[in-house]
């Protein structure tokens, strides 16, 4: 490892070990929501998956999730099922990979069918004048299917602009009660929340607008229950869920404290997201063949 890289990680384990003590430290709410302890459900079993920086659970292909790496990698979206095995690579047509950091489902311009949301949103240097998050009807995946090599779209690219300067992004959320875009930065303390307002409009720019804080920095992954109630955000060490307050608007959850959630340690975990029930929550790694685990709720 080169000594510029090793400066970089020793960076990033520093910054996340102090969100790490301050997320335990900050204002927990009692403990409406449990989770039970992580396990080892499965191993990623090809080797095109070797940088999983996003990943989603399907609604509408039962036991299927959605993978995609980070940047440098072709434009490609990869369904596994929870055991890691592949089921397809999946090119979308019309988009470009500089630096793809999270997945989301939400709805999109036909409500019959769910849309796959994949953020460009990557900036390690914040020099980048508006950000880009691709928009893709999902497609058929039959969880028992031998893997496939199929390209989609063509993709709807939706161009998002920082009204306070460029940012560095891992974290892509879609409201699935509304269709808003949320985006969450990395590198400021506190992490900022910044919102779109559903994008069914053909603009060129998108404005994004800062909505709310967190209570610590160095997020890099997030994702939404299905039923648009709780919100789970991570960084490298810890991870913490929120829950909407009933018939707000979802960045009002951020105003309440929160639940600290438990993650297994990971070689480089930037990926989280709730099962296609939203009763329990995966993690995954960047590395290559990296571990699956789940963390079900309480009943």
């Amino acid at each position: 490892m080169s000594k510029s890289r090793k400066d970089r990680m020793a960076r990033i384990i520093a910054v996340s070990m102090l969100s790490f003590f301050l997320c335990q430290s900050s204002m927990v709410m009692a403990q409406p929501v449990r989770f039970l302890p992580g396990r080892h459900v499965g191993t990623v079993q090809t080797a095109r998956i070797d940088e999983a920086s996003g990943i989603v659970a399907s609604r509408k292909n039962p036991g299927v999730l959605w993978v995609h790496n980070d940047s440098g990698n072709s434009a490609s979206v990869y369904a596994i099922n929870s055991e890691g095995a592949l089921l397809g690579t999946y090119l979308i047509k019309g988009a470009r990979c500089r630096d793809w950091e999270d997945i989301a489902i939400g709805p999109g311009p036909d409500p019959q069918h769910d849309t796959l949301y994949v953020g460009d949103i990557g900036d390690n240097r914040a020099k980048r004048s508006s950000i880009v998050v691709y928009r893709v009807q999902e497609p058929a995946v039959d969880p028992n299917q031998v893997s496939v090599e199929k390209t989609v779209g063509p993709a709807d690219p939706i161009e998002l602009v920082y009204p306070d300067g460029s940012k560095d992004a891992e974290t892509l959320m879609v409201d699935p009660l509304n269709g808003d875009i949320y985006i969450i930065t990395k590198r400021e303390f506190p992490s900022r929340v910044y919102r779109a307002p559903d994008p069914q409009f053909a603009k060129k720019q998108n404005m994004l607008e800062q909505v709310a804080k967190l209570p610590w920095g160095f997020a890099v992954g997030g994702d939404i229950s299905p039923d648009g109630k709780w919100i789970v955000v991570r960084g490298a060490l810890n991870a913490s869920l929120w829950i909407r307050p009933e018939g707000e608007p979802l960045w009002h959850a951020f105003r309440a404290t929160h639940v600290s959630l438990n993650l297994i340690a990971e070689r480089q975990g930037e990926a989280i997201c709730f099962d296609a029930a939203g009763r329990g929550y995966y993690t995954i790694s960047e590395m290559k063949h990296p571990p699956l685990y789940y963390f079900p709720a309480a009943k």
